[in-house]
């Protein structure tokens, strides 16, 4: 979760020293929010990242533009100068993150068990059950309607949206985003046949997921069955992924949306795997 301080405007030659970037222009003009090149208006800060784009510079209405240096001649109004816009345009993005946010503190109609602890400067969100046991990390923030079960444990910096599920005994990193209906801890599929008949297998393991991690809407994490199913730091997962139990996926790997990841799977660090994949343990 960002924790970039977000103004209704910013000067450019602010943004300029926050973003280590040179400025082209006048450094006193305010830009209030982001646009493409085609669509933005007055007072706005757009970027050029992608070459296809560059016959649009021309005639943009944005304020500034964030570009490389080869266009900043180009360019008919301010710029903020840098070799990879689209990196710059990343950081800058949190600067206007106006997304309403829960007050410090626990919302009445929450649930919070006696034995919680809350890091300093939690935000709890209205209906939100955090149960025995689990211990949150400073500035976590958590929107309406998420559970958080018992035993969990919660790094620094994380942001769970609305109608998130914890089940028992998950432990989170630093900085992790969860956006709405993700659930993570729910059991493997296990069963073993007898005559015909499904024996449900206790699942006896949690999910262990690192730092940085950002999990789209409705994905669901399943917990191991006798050891736990790893997430690394720095994995970025899109909406509707199904993650099995046991399953191992290193380091800064990217997983497009529908992706089914049956279990027992390891995945290495730095992988990238496309839309509705699935892969075999």
């Amino acid at each position: 979760m960002s924790t970039t301080e977000v103004r209704e405007a910013w000067q450019l030659g602010e943004l300029a020293r926050e973003l280590g970037v040179e400025l082209q222009g006048d450094a006193n003009l305010q830009v209030s929010g982001m646009a493409t090149l085609g669509t933005a208006q007055p007072g706005q800060l757009s970027f050029l990242a992608n070459p296809l784009y560059r016959n649009q510079l021309s005639s943009t209405a944005a304020s500034a533009v964030i570009l490389q240096p080869q266009y900043a001649a180009e360019c008919p109004v301010s710029a903020l100068i840098a070799d990879n816009p689209y990196l710059v345009y990343s950081r800058v993005s949190h600067f206007f993150d106006r997304r309403p946010r829960p007050d410090q503190g626990v919302h009445p109609s929450a649930f919070v068990a006696d034995n919680v602890v809350l890091g300093v400067g939690c935000r709890i969100g209205p209906k939100v059950v955090i149960e025995s046991g689990a211990v949150l990390g400073r500035n976590v923030e958590v929107g309406a309607g998420t559970v958080i079960g018992a035993n969990c444990r919660v790094g620094d910096d994380c942001l769970f949206h609305a109608n998130v599920t914890l089940y028992h005994g998950v432990k989170i990193g630093h900085r992790c985003t969860f956006h709405g209906g993700v659930v993570v801890g729910a059991d493997g599929f296990g069963f073993a046949n007898e005559a015909g008949q499904w024996k449900k297998i206790a699942q006896l393991g949690a999910v262990t997921i690192g730092n940085d991690v950002d999990v789209g809407a409705n994905t669901t994490i399943d917990r191991g069955a006798i050891q736990d199913t790893v997430i690394g730091n720095g994995v970025i997962l899109d909406n509707q992924i199904q993650i099995a139990h046991n399953v191992e996926i290193g380091e800064g790997t990217a997983i497009a949306g529908c992706t089914g990841i049956a279990g027992s799977t390891k995945i290495g660090s730095y992988c990238t795997i496309a839309g509705a994949v699935g892969i075999a343990g």
